[in-house]
């Protein structure tokens, strides 16, 4: 029997999975200044620019911290299973673009540590009326998956040397009327 999937939400990640290329986050980066926003943003936080092009975060990170989601949230928003099982929680740092926050696939605080390298995944987040298998990002420890190189090299999402003061960044233009 094959079970139907689709994202939690557009845009979010690559999809659908390949087994050839490791699934990827969908961020944005600042035409202006180069500051990278993730989910995707039409507007740069940072300096207010208009403009962002489509860019894949890398698929690696450092986990920068975490904890433990031990009661289930309210809904609506969340709409997962209704037997809750607690689960981990972290912020991952992308090198060189930022932190995002996710779901960890390891439950166990006591295997879990802060420095430890992280991959993301796609993980089961709950099942639709319909049948279908919704899929959701998280990060599992690297040491899960195998040898980084039968996987997409990282290097082609090179890091940024550093992120520029907001005082540097270029203002955004403003539109004449």
């Amino acid at each position: 029997m094959t079970t139907t999937q689709r994202p939690v939400a557009e845009g979010l990640f690559t999809w659908p999975p390949s087994a050839a290329a490791a699934p990827r986050l969908i961020g944005s980066e600042c035409t202006a200044c180069g500051d990278v926003s993730f989910p995707a943003a039409t507007h740069c936080l940072r300096c207010g620019g208009e403009e962002s092009k489509e860019r894949l975060l890398s698929d690696r990170g450092t986990l920068w911290t975490y904890t433990t989601q031990n009661f289930r949230p309210p809904s609506p928003p969340y709409d997962g299973p209704e037997a809750f099982e607690p689960y981990a929680v972290g912020y991952v740092e992308l090198p060189g673009e930022l932190l995002v926050e996710g779901r960890l696939t390891e439950p166990d605080p006591e295997k879990l540590r802060i420095g430890q390298q992280m991959r993301l995944t796609l993980v089961p987040y709950t099942v639709g009326a319909d049948g279908t298998e919704v899929m959701t990002f998280a990060f599992a420890p690297a040491e899960e998956f195998a040898p980084a190189e039968e996987f997409a090299p990282a290097e082609e999402f090179a890091p940024a040397e550093e992120f520029a003061p907001v005082e540097e960044c270029a203002p955004a233009e403003e539109e004449e009327k």
